[in-house]
């Protein structure tokens, strides 16, 4: 799936058979959930954005974060490729998720393990007296994609998904966001004698999205009870995107991301011989007739100013051979929107119009939301006005988003039960002008990027919880 950029090759069509079981198409259509303000951008798209807040003084204990994370940086380097080369797909994390407990453990945390299938949660409480709970989340799924990177840390895992074989990589930076955690796990654990309060730390599995049937991430962690006993006064979280530079940190107060609702239509036919499509119903034409009218739910019924709104059929397959006319079309697509009132709205549409269609075509349809749905992250704009100088001393450059992205994240969930604030950190080489974006084969992280993220979590807590201070 390419997120944003174009194919020098036109466009084609081919029927195909579908697969009860999704496919890696399939699921990269229904889980390429995760991102937030940088991460469909290009990095040209920094003109749109404003200067963020100014930077907050600093202190003492900022200057002993900064060197503390230049001290571990080669270690989170270290640590990142190594569970890039050893990617595991949703609830599958098994050896991620050891490799956190055991480093949890090791630095003192209290560690629970098996959270939401392999989440990992630690929790350590400050010696510097009291302070309010702070919570701080990494992802550490991987994505059905075959590496095309030339590292020598490259992916070569392969699985099974469906009925065929793909690679497995971390083509979305969550590799990355564990490395950072981990190496702020232990800077946070060697400064506990000046840490208020208590922190919390979210590794949670399977953001992605997961097939028909499953459940996880976020949604299920905080089922489990992961906010509570302590519950944080606030959660934090942090995404690399290929769509800023190095040192360039992104937010956004308020809606920040859109929600993510992913759909499968089945179309019902009767399966004839092609050359006498008069003697059934044609599933495929029905199907292609839905698809072009699915784009009027945004074109001819929505206030784009106001309510913007994606609907995207990524899916279509159906039928064998090109004299078959098949019995049944599948199509799987995804919503994206920024309300709950328009995203009711369409997803009532969505099933009014492909039903009504092909009952008018002689057939019929089903339509199903598969339960990977995630509302939008809303930025807390209290809590980011307090943190955002926190960004500001940390970044070579802090920007503050002007329009919510059409990407989603399940921390969201997180954001839903305690203010949370979510932000993007750059990983693109400065210059680059052919950046692949995140979910590609070919995405790369500029390694460099990724202190700034270690950095900015420090900071954050340090901030936060007030520890430093007299």
């Amino acid at each position: 799936m390419r997120l944003f950029g174009r194919s020098s090759a036109p466009p084609t069509f081919i029927a195909e058979i579908i697969d009860t079981q999704p496919s890696r198409r399939a699921l990269l259509h229904t889980a390429c959930a995760c991102g937030a303000l940088g991460l469909l951008r290009p990095v040209a798209a920094l003109a749109q954005m404003q200067p963020a807040a100014a930077a907050g003084p600093s202190r003492v204990i900022h200057d002993a974060l900064d060197q503390a994370a230049q001290a571990i940086e080669a270690r989170m380097i270290a640590w990142r490729r190594d569970i890039h080369a050893n990617p595991e797909l949703g609830n599958q994390e098994k050896r991620t998720a050891g490799l956190v407990a055991q480093h949890l453990k090791s630095l003192g945390y209290e560690v629970r393990e098996g959270v939401a299938e392999t989440g990992v949660v630690g929790l350590l409480k400050g010696e510097g007296g009291p302070g309010p709970v702070i919570a701080l989340r990494a992802d550490m799924d991987a994505l059905p994609v075959t590496e095309e990177v030339d590292l020598p840390f490259a992916s070569k895992v392969r699985t099974q998904w469906g009925r065929e074989t793909v690679g497995v990589m971390h083509a979305c930076g969550h590799d990355c966001h564990v490395a950072i955690l981990m190496a702020a796990a232990e800077v946070i654990a060697n400064m506990r004698k000046d840490l208020r309060g208590t922190v919390k730390l979210l590794f949670q599995p399977a953001e992605e999205g997961l097939p028909p049937g499953q459940a996880g991430g976020a949604r299920v962690m905080v089922q489990q009870g992961v906010m509570e006993n302590p519950k944080p006064d606030a959660v934090f979280g942090l995404h690399v995107g290929s769509g800023l530079p190095v040192g360039t940190l992104a937010y956004r107060p308020g809606v920040s991301t859109a929600g993510s609702d992913s759909f499968r239509i089945i179309v019902h036919g009767k399966q004839t011989h092609g050359a006498r499509p008069w003697a059934g119903v044609d599933p495929v034409v029905i199907g292609a007739s839905i698809v072009t009218a699915l784009q009027t739910i945004v074109s001819r019924e929505t206030d784009v100013t106001r309510e913007p709104t994606v609907v995207t059929v990524g899916a279509f397959r159906g039928g064998l051979r090109s004299n078959i006319i098949p019995d049944r079309a599948e199509m799987q697509g995804t919503l994206r929107t920024f309300s709950e009132q328009q995203r009711t709205r369409a997803k009532r549409r969505i099933g009014e119009i492909a039903e009504n269609i092909a009952r008018g075509m002689n057939g019929s349809a089903e339509v199903s939301w598969d339960g990977t749905s995630y509302p939008s992250v809303v930025n807390d704009a209290v809590l980011v006005e307090r943190m955002a100088p926190s960004l500001a001393r940390v970044g070579a450059k802090t920007v503050l988003s002007e329009v919510p992205s059409s990407a989603s994240e399940d921390f969201s969930y997180f954001g839903q039960v305690v203010p949370g604030m979510f932000f993007n950190v750059g990983i693109a080489r400065p210059g680059d002008s052919n950046v692949a974006p995140n979910h590609s084969p070919r995405f790369q992280v500029d390694e460099a990027g990724l202190i700034y993220g270690l950095r900015a979590m420090l900071h954050i807590v340090a901030d936060f919880t007030g520890s430093g201070t007299a």
